[in-house]
């Protein structure tokens, strides 16, 4: 069986030990960390950017990585990061390309459930190509579409994309929590160590995706739908 990006499944006892620290990697954040040290953002707009910096080093460099190999609950955890976190994260820093949200929306959804489908999520694990590829791509239309959303200008456009984002993460999230069965081969000799079986395994990233995840798109929304209101009224 081929080994994922992230290494072979680790055991709760090895789980700290296993830091990725693969250079390619480590080279690729700390170009980004020096752009931005060059560019000294300042402001609200600097704090996000080294956040987001800080959590892209959490997901691909920490024990996480390893840990995905091992749980689909944690891969979960790890797109949540990139696609909910990081990616507005880098549109608040002004870093996220905007084109327009009749695009970005259904972009983003289609790459997030598309990823999530058996075969492209075997893919990935299967190949280093495929899988940067999976997390380029998730990260990407995710920042195209955070950067739409959070646009100045597009507040009732961009209430409803975050409304139509957490609906399509909420619904990809409830389609894992009830399915009948473990979906995903790559997981079903590795989580039982952790004391998991497949589906439960599944189970609780069906509710990461549908809870939290989906949380992260419809706080946004009321915090855009309260300004538009108070804008309204002075």
């Amino acid at each position: 069986m081929p080994i994922p990006y992230c290494g072979v499944a680790p055991l709760p006892a090895e789980l700290w030990g296993r830091w990725n620290l693969d250079p390619y990697l480590l080279t690729a954040l700390a170009l980004g960390l020096a752009l931005l040290l060059l560019r000294r953002p300042r402001g609200a707009r600097g704090l996000a950017a080294f956040a987001a910096w800080a959590v892209l080093a959490l997901a691909f460099v920490s024990p996480l990585c390893a840990l995905a190999s091992a749980l689909f609950a944690a891969r979960s955890l790890h797109h949540v990061l990139l696609v909910a976190l990081a990616a507005p994260l880098l549109a608040l820093a002004g870093l996220a390309p905007r084109r327009g949200l009749s695009l970005d929306v259904p972009a983003h959804l289609l790459v997030l459930w598309a990823w999530h489908a058996p075969p492209a999520y075997e893919a990935a694990l299967a190949s280093d190509a495929v899988y940067w590829l999976m997390q380029l791509s998730l990260l990407g239309s995710a920042a195209w579409f955070w950067g739409a959303a959070l646009a100045r200008g597009a507040a009732l456009p961009g209430i409803g994309a975050l409304l139509a984002g957490m609906v399509g993460m909420g619904m990809l999230g409830a389609l894992l929590t009830f399915a009948p069965t473990a979906l995903y081969a790559p997981h079903a000799a590795t989580t039982q160590a952790w004391g998991l079986s497949p589906l439960q395994d599944q189970q609780l990233a069906g509710l990461l995706m549908w809870v939290p995840a989906a949380l992260a798109y419809l706080l946004p929304a009321l915090a855009q739908g309260a300004a538009w209101l108070r804008a309204e009224r002075g």
